[in-house]
């Protein structure tokens, strides 16, 4: 006679094996894991095509740290956004972009995290100066930062390099639009706008329609060294991302397809700018923090040989 509670063992064995038959020949459902969506800002409603390189430049990142890290997805957002209104979404939970760039300072190094690789490879710090063309004169006169010092420089709200010409003793007038500096020089609000090489030409061409009596002076370029970093927030999506886009940025030096972007995007303005035939005035940047890899010459722009 089959005791009682050895009948209920058996039975309760015969129920677990055959459901653990029924899970082994069901077809198993594939899990497919969601893109990672990084989301841009927008930065202007009218023309701007600033940060065209730099976003090419996160997408190949992206692409470069490898299929294990997952699919992604680049968007911008559906709004332009200002300088503060970036930042204002990027301490938003959640807010309407997760990645921004911009030139680092140590205010920006606090709040967000940084990749600490120059994006534009430093090329943000060398400037020429957009000017009314009848003003030429004046500056063909200036040998250093004194002289710039008796004129008023235009620069948006918020810039990083609003504090660095202030520490030189430089005037600056700020404006509260990207598009709405052109006007303000056009109207006499200031004397110059600072502009990086890569930026100057192209703003020149996109409004001389708007604005014929803006020019690129013809003598100086100004440095001072400014990297521009990708910036996320300091969560663990951001962690994550950082970690992601440093991988990819550092595979992309290394096989020199951070240099052939460069060169795709840069190459002919650099050129154009004539670095060769200009006068230097260096400022020092006080907002740079030890971390800043100045070292590592490889992520700099060398403007002796434009590359």
């Amino acid at each position: 006679m089959r005791h009682p509670d050895t009948e209920g063992r058996r039975t309760t064995w015969r129920r677990l094996l055959a459901a653990g038959l029924l899970l082994c020949g069901a077809p198993a459902r594939a899990t497919v894991a969601a893109p990672t969506i990084l989301t841009y800002p927008l930065t202007s409603e009218g023309v701007d095509s600033r940060y065209d390189y730099e976003w090419a430049v996160l997408r190949m990142a992206l692409e470069k740290s490898g299929a294990r890290a997952g699919e992604f997805d680049v968007r911008r957002s559906a709004v332009a956004m200002s300088p503060p209104r970036v930042l204002h979404e990027m301490r938003a939970q959640p807010g309407r972009i997760n990645v921004f760039v911009r030139a680092t300072s140590a205010e920006l190094e606090r709040e967000f995290l940084p990749v600490r690789l120059p994006v534009d490879r430093g090329l943000l710090g060398y400037r020429l100066l957009l000017i009314r063309a009848a003003d030429q004169p004046r500056y063909a006169r200036v040998r250093g930062a004194a002289d710039l010092a008796s004129m008023r420089a235009g620069l948006g709200q918020g810039w990083t390099d609003v504090a660095i010409l202030r520490a030189a003793g430089i005037p600056v007038v700020e404006g509260s639009s990207y598009t709405g500096l052109f006007s303000m020089l056009d109207a006499n609000r200031f004397d110059f706008f600072l502009r990086s090489i890569d930026e100057a030409s192209r703003e020149i061409d996109e409004r001389h329609d708007e604005y014929p009596r803006m020019a690129v002076e013809q003598t100086l370029l100004v440095h001072y060294p400014l990297p521009r970093y990708f910036f996320l927030r300091r969560d663990a999506q951001g962690r994550q991302l950082a970690t992601r886009i440093e991988a990819g940025m550092e595979t992309m030096i290394r096989d020199g397809s951070l240099g052939t972007l460069f060169q795709r995007y840069k190459g002919d303005l650099v050129r154009k700018a004539r670095l060769d035939q200009r006068r230097v005035i260096r400022l020092a940047n006080p907002q740079l923090g030890p971390e800043t890899p100045l070292a590592r010459h490889e992520l700099w722009f060398n403007p002796v040989t434009g590359k």
